[in-house]
């Protein structure tokens, strides 16, 4: 190939695909096979079905090194803890709406995302997809509009949607990304909370709410559900998350006293 018919090097983040609880090897494979000719490389498998397989390698065609290096943990908070940005592919609204995107303005929103930042799209299993509670875990929610008369989306199928979009954002390169530079949080001065630090905070916020007797664990309703969507809008950095697990603690502190 001559040097003026080579590909120009792509823009990249840091974007792993986890994948929670596949029920089918087959699906695994052709997802990693989904990823590779995107050039989408950190593939996560939450308590996977039946994996290893040799079902996995046959669907995966040239992509076994994916599968290789794929990281299987036993549950989303060991997938997901060092990330700085969740997002989560969603079929259907809920009850208590979330930031939602289709798949086009998912990669823009990626690409916003300093380059640092570790980044983690959650799909869900075969028949149901994540449920609430894991896509409480998310900063957005993604949704592919599907015809009404036939809207399942494959797992594999899914994954190819978002790995195209990602690439095609990658190849816009730097001229594009000059375009959102006013929106993109690069010149942040502290880098964003990551999962596990966020959890932790959502932990000790629940904590101190049943101390003050403001939230009632027997009767939660939509309480802290909405509480984490506020903060998950927010985007806290580690400097504000710091801060207010420092009041959280001053807080508990004077309500054990008055005790």
């Amino acid at each position: 190939m001559s040097e003026t018919n080579k590909e120009k090097p792509a823009d990249s983040r840091d974007v792993r695909i986890v994948l929670v609880n596949p029920s089918h090897p087959g699906n695994v494979g052709a997802a990693a096979r989904a990823m590779k000719t995107m050039a989408v490389n950190q593939l996560v498998l939450v308590g996977p079905r039946d994996y290893p397989d040799p079902r996995a390698v046959w669907r995966a065609a040239g992509a076994k090194d994916l599968l290789d290096a794929a990281k299987v943990v036993a549950t989303l908070d060991e997938a997901i803890a060092d990330c700085d940005l969740i997002i989560g592919t969603s079929a259907r609204e809920r009850r208590i709406p979330w930031p939602l995107v289709d798949a086009r303005e998912c990669a823009n929103k990626v690409y916003e995302e300093p380059a640092s930042s570790k980044i983690a799209i959650l799909f869900g299993r075969e028949d149901s997809g994540l449920n609430n509670e894991e896509l409480h875990r998310c900063h957005l929610h993604v949704h592919v509009p599907t015809c009404e008369a036939y809207s399942s989306l494959n797992l594999s199928m899914a994954v190819q949607i978002l790995s195209y979009e990602l690439r095609m954002r990658s190849l816009q390169g730097a001229n594009s990304a000059a375009a959102i530079a006013d929106q993109a949080p690069d010149e942040w001065d502290e880098p964003f909370a990551n999962a596990d630090d966020i959890e932790r905070f959502h932990s000790h916020l629940s904590e101190t709410l049943v101390d003050l007797e403001f939230f009632d664990p027997a009767q939660p309703k939509q309480l802290l559900t909405r509480l984490r969507r506020l903060f998950a809008r927010v985007r806290l950095d580690q400097m504000e998350l710091n801060i207010l697990r420092g009041i959280l603690a001053a807080v508990q502190e004077k309500v054990n006293k008055n005790k």
